[in-house]
């Protein structure tokens, strides 16, 4: 397991310019990560450590085997205001799961004190369409995904960020002021209003180290 040790712009370690810009890449964790591998035609395909040899790639998915797992929208980092609401909970994704509302069932707020990181999903499978998402456990409103978006996911992983994951992100941000890094995720789609495919978390840490964090 990876150790992180985070020191200051102002020490030796690492360069004192804080006027550099970060070098922060999002690329698919379905890419390959060494050399070697093949596609269905037999041709070799560029793996992430051939494309950014001077890279540190670093995965953010639920998956990672390091701390970084922490910045996984499933890892359960406890203490996360649910918006529009008194309530708690341990997983980002346990609220964005918790307070879909679908044609057969309502919220359920058990998904905000799931720990679990592989039962965290409620589809339209079992439960029908998904009507939006409740604004708070006892709200009226129901909000549309892109609104939803910004209104729950965007500032619960915001949240998160400065209030969980501090010691991370400066790593991150010292780090990529240095050489290159490239954050591993399972969706790279960094718009907020694109419906079409799920919004990268990963584009979020970029977007907040850089100063850009969408409202």
């Amino acid at each position: 397991m990876m150790k992180i040790h985070v020191y200051s712009e102002k020490s030796g370690n690492f360069a004192s310019d804080s006027e550099k810009k970060p070098m922060i890449i999002i690329e698919s964790r379905k890419r390959p990560l060494e050399p070697g591998q093949k596609d269905k035609n037999g041709k070799p395909i560029l793996s992430l450590k051939e494309k950014y040899p001077d890279a540190m790639i670093i995965d953010v998915t639920s998956k990672a085997q390091d701390e970084f797992v922490r910045f996984s929208p499933f890892y359960p980092n406890g203490g996360i205001p649910v918006p529009f609401t008194d309530d708690i909970a341990v997983s980002v994704k346990g609220i964005w799961q918790g307070l879909k509302v679908f044609e057969s069932t309502d919220i359920d707020t058990s998904f905000f004190s799931k720990r679990d990181m592989k039962n965290l999903k409620r589809t339209k499978r079992k439960y029908g369409r998904c009507l939006g998402h409740r604004k708070g456990v006892h709200g009226e409103e129901l909000l549309g995904y892109i609104e939803a978006r910004k209104q729950i996911y965007l500032p619960c992983y915001k949240w998160v960020l400065e209030n969980k994951l501090q010691k991370l992100v400066t790593a991150v941000r010292i780090i990529s002021k240095n050489k290159p890094v490239v954050l591993l995720d399972y969706n790279t789609n960094p718009d907020v209003n694109n419906p079409k495919s799920a919004l990268s978390h990963a584009s979020l840490i970029k977007a907040y180290i850089e100063g850009n964090y969408p409202e």
